[in-house]
């Protein structure tokens, strides 16, 4: 056990009376302010050289932060140091929103999940546009690393003009991103992910694709037609990649103690998403012979949740829930473990 998991979570859980949400802006707040003394000692601790390349950008290492941890981009100096090789920040609207009401966050210890029904709540385009100018030189030449930004449509935005509402949110944010990623799968705005259906998300991306790489968030709820069918419309309209997976509305592998939480509404990730996010990884890789890159996450608990993802044919991965439960030492666990199967 970790001195992480000895010492640091059991307190982090704690806050604001076991609140996730409140424990969550806590962490943040605190990673907002490290100063660069701090960030030194914990990149020497945590930080691993292992570069790769994937659709035209380099990667320090290739364990990333997936979308959703730190939405409006405020502390994004920590997480380099803490060892990302790459950050997504997000996900983003043109406009600003509260998000669904609380409580919308959950742990279910036990079965090291997350329930969430957050609704894309965020400070809106325009915040971070001007967040991330005011870090300095654009992309990851001011990070460190490569910065990914998620973008997703504005609740009150009709679906008919949905087009609209993430090209706004694109105009403002392509400048200062290495990578765009489309999130049209996140099961808490009402009516998103039928913008995977073929026709929208062709529309989409024939907005979208040109300037910097774009990446097609998925979930894993697809059938597997439904997802040939996607990938069939990314390649034909030049998306760089595909991020696999989004969060589930499954409700599989909790154990018996976490049961009452299953009644939630919302996405689950963590562990009981582990094998589901590596089937949709294999078959996105053999569906399209390797043709598009895969950024992979959902359940990546350890390192070896890492090293079967990148077997099933990602060339990143991703972390969120697994970070939450195992802290700064699975993100070196997972960039070694990368860089020693390539």
């Amino acid at each position: 056990m970790t001195a992480f998991e000895r010492f640091v979570r059991p307190a982090l859980f704690r806050v604001g009376g076991g609140d996730a949400e409140k424990a969550h802006e806590f962490t943040l707040g605190r990673l907002s302010r490290l100063g660069e003394r701090s960030r030194a000692v914990l990149r020497a601790r945590y930080a691993t050289d292992a570069p790769v390349e994937v659709f035209g950008v380099r990667f320090p290492n290739a364990v990333g932060l997936a979308a959703g941890m730190d939405k409006n981009g405020v502390a994004l100096r920590a997480w380099p140091a803490l060892g990302f090789g790459f950050v997504e920040v997000g996900t983003v609207t043109a406009k600003a929103q509260p998000g669904n009401d609380q409580p919308r966050l959950f742990r279910l210890r036990d079965s090291e999940a997350i329930i969430n029904r957050m609704g894309f709540n965020n400070a809106g385009a325009a915040a971070l546009a001007a967040r991330l100018k005011a870090l300095g030189p654009p992309r990851s030449s001011n990070l460190g690393v490569p910065l990914g930004v998620s973008l997703g449509k504005s609740k009150v935005t009709p679906l008919e003009e949905a087009v609209e509402d993430y090209l706004a949110s694109y105009e403002l944010l392509h400048p200062f991103a290495d990578y765009i990623a489309v999130n049209v799968s996140s099961p808490n705005t009402p009516g998103l992910r039928t913008l995977q259906d073929k026709s929208a998300i062709g529309n989409l991306l024939g907005s979208l694709v040109g300037r910097v790489p774009v990446l097609v968030k998925i979930a894993p709820d697809l059938t597997e037609p439904a997802i040939a069918e996607l990938l069939d419309v990314c390649l034909s309209h030049g998306a760089a990649g595909v991020i696999a997976t989004n969060t589930t509305l499954a409700r599989d592998g909790l154990a018996a103690t976490d049961q009452p939480r299953a009644a939630e509404t919302g996405g689950l990730s963590g562990a009981p998403l582990t094998e589901k996010a590596r089937k949709v990884v294999h078959f996105v890789h053999t569906e399209t012979g390797g043709r598009l890159p895969i950024i992979g996450v959902g359940g990546v608990m350890c390192a070896d949740d890492a090293r079967r993802l990148l077997d099933a044919g990602a060339s990143l991965v991703q972390l969120y829930s697994g970070f939450i439960y195992h802290g700064p030492a699975l993100v070196r666990s997972v960039a070694r473990a990368a860089a020693a199967i390539r």
